[in-house]
């Protein structure tokens, strides 16, 4: 609220003020915007997809408030860049919340970015609610932390069911050393070693490194029955999937979803084909879905590249604009946590999930896609075709 208007409304309710609590409701003036926070990877190793999100939030912002805002008032997106990675999460939060002044943030793209600000958002009691991140210790980061993402918990099993169930037994990883990428890995040799199966070889890789020619010999030498790759950048991704096929492995590789994205395959080409990846159901079956689909394309020109991450985005401007009609403040980051722990949701992404007490998103799943030769390849089926739910051995 503007400072004059907030002094007026005390001068005249004063008298009454203590019996009436006139005026003891916080938040910005009827004609002000509901103003909020997004963070996402616009540069850095994962700007090709953390882009694509900001514009599916953005076409949310669009049409909430070319229907009329939330409750007569338009909603403002104030955006600022994550990188990837901790710090820079952590210089966008600060911007957002000190100069800004906002208390509910959609985002952070990337694990480690969401790492990196959770704690100050736990902290200042400020809202963080995340489409892509998935790192298993975020369900650990506080009661402000929130996420449609699916915890890699459980892509973890289901990648440790379908290698099993394919009949591997001995695996060779290979990883990039980011938040996201250890977590996918080290949940699914969990889950591998559980049911019975072992790893022959491990090697990590920072995100800077272009040649990993040498890792891979390494792990190949040992001859595991399959290769799984857990990649944070779509460039690493493909590079790691086209070198293994030119050190001659045919082998399978398993991998989780930024692999099997559109650089990804791009740079792969055709070493990718056959190339399995487990990953949130990108035929967004629901109504919302489909529909979020078409009016992506006709806003941008393009179908979306990852489309369940970016309807997942679409549905987490949707979902604040929920609460904040429900609080009508958003200033009130105790309020909009509380109200996303009693929603449920149909959206983009599915119908009736809703949130657990640790923030993180129930009743959404993962299916398993393989890609296609490359003359198969089409913007429509973005590569790969979904062969259905990952199984349970």
């Amino acid at each position: 609220m503007r400072p004059i208007a907030r002094a007026a409304i005390l001068l005249i309710c004063l008298p009454a003020l203590l019996a009436l609590g006139c005026g003891s409701e916080p938040g910005a003036e009827p004609d002000e915007p509901f103003v909020i926070g997004a963070m996402d990877a616009l540069t850095g190793v994962a700007e090709s997809y953390g882009n694509p999100l900001l514009q599916a939030k953005l076409l949310a912002v669009e049409e909430i408030n070319a229907a009329g805002g939330i409750d007569g008032r338009e909603l403002k997106l104030v955006v600022e860049d994550s990188k990837c990675a901790a710090q820079d999460a952590i210089t966008a939060y600060n911007k957002l919340t000190d100069v800004d002044g906002v208390r509910i943030i959609l985002g952070a793209t990337c694990s480690s970015a969401m790492l990196g600000a959770a704690p100050l958002a736990e902290r200042d009691g400020v809202v963080l609610l995340s489409a892509s991140a998935t790192s298993p210790d975020i369900a650990s980061a506080g009661d402000y932390i929130f996420r449609t993402a699916i915890n890699d918990l459980r892509l973890g099993i289901d990648i440790g069911n379908t290698l099993w169930v394919d009949g591997a037994r001995s695996i060779a990883t290979i990883t990039e050393a980011t938040d996201y990428a250890e977590g996918a890995r080290r949940t699914a040799v969990d889950r591998f070693e559980e049911l019975g199966g072992s790893v022959a070889a491990a090697e990590s890789y920072s995100s800077d490194v272009i040649d990993l020619r040498g890792q891979l010999t390494k792990l190949l030498n040992e001859g595991p029955d399959a290769l799984l790759l857990a990649a944070q950048g779509e460039a690493s991704g493909g590079t790691i999937v086209k070198q293994a096929r030119e050190l001659g492995y045919n082998g399978p590789i398993y991998s989780e979803i930024v692999p099997v994205s559109p650089e990804a395959l791009g740079i792969a080409g055709e070493a990718a084909t056959g190339l399995k990846a487990i990953i949130p159901n990108p035929e967004l079956t629901s109504a919302a879905g489909r529909e979020f689909l078409g009016r992506f394309k006709a806003r941008y020109g393009a179908v979306a590249s990852l489309p369940w991450f970016q309807g997942s985005a679409y549905d987490d401007v949707y979902i604040a604009a929920e609460c904040l009609k429900q609080t009508n403040d958003d200033q009130d980051a105790e309020g909009f946590r509380d109200c996303l722990h009693d929603l449920t949701w149909s959206g983009a992404i599915g119908d009736n999930y809703n949130f657990d007490e640790y923030g993180d998103v129930v009743g959404l799943s993962n299916v398993v896609v393989q890609v296609l030769p490359t003359v198969e390849r089409t913007e429509e089926n973005l590569g790969y075709s979904v062969l259905g739910p990952a199984p349970a051995p």
